[in-house]
């Protein structure tokens, strides 16, 4: 994995682990709409738009 790559997948690690420990309700529905959205972005090595949605997930669930 190239740098970047590793910091995505960091990302993605965390904003997860936020998401499990979050309280079932509205924000935590919308933040898994983003959080999909951010693991078929991965899933297509498209970093910009993962960490895009990885954003919304963290925004949705604050």
């Amino acid at each position: 994995m190239v740098p970047e790559q590793t910091k995505t997948a960091e990302k993605m690690t965390s904003v997860k682990a936020a998401w499990d420990k979050a309280p079932s309700g509205p924000k935590k529905d919308a933040a898994l709409k983003h959080y999909q959205a951010a693991e078929k972005a991965n899933t297509a090595e498209n970093d910009a738009e993962t960490n895009k949605e990885l954003d919304a997930t963290a925004h949705a669930l604050a």
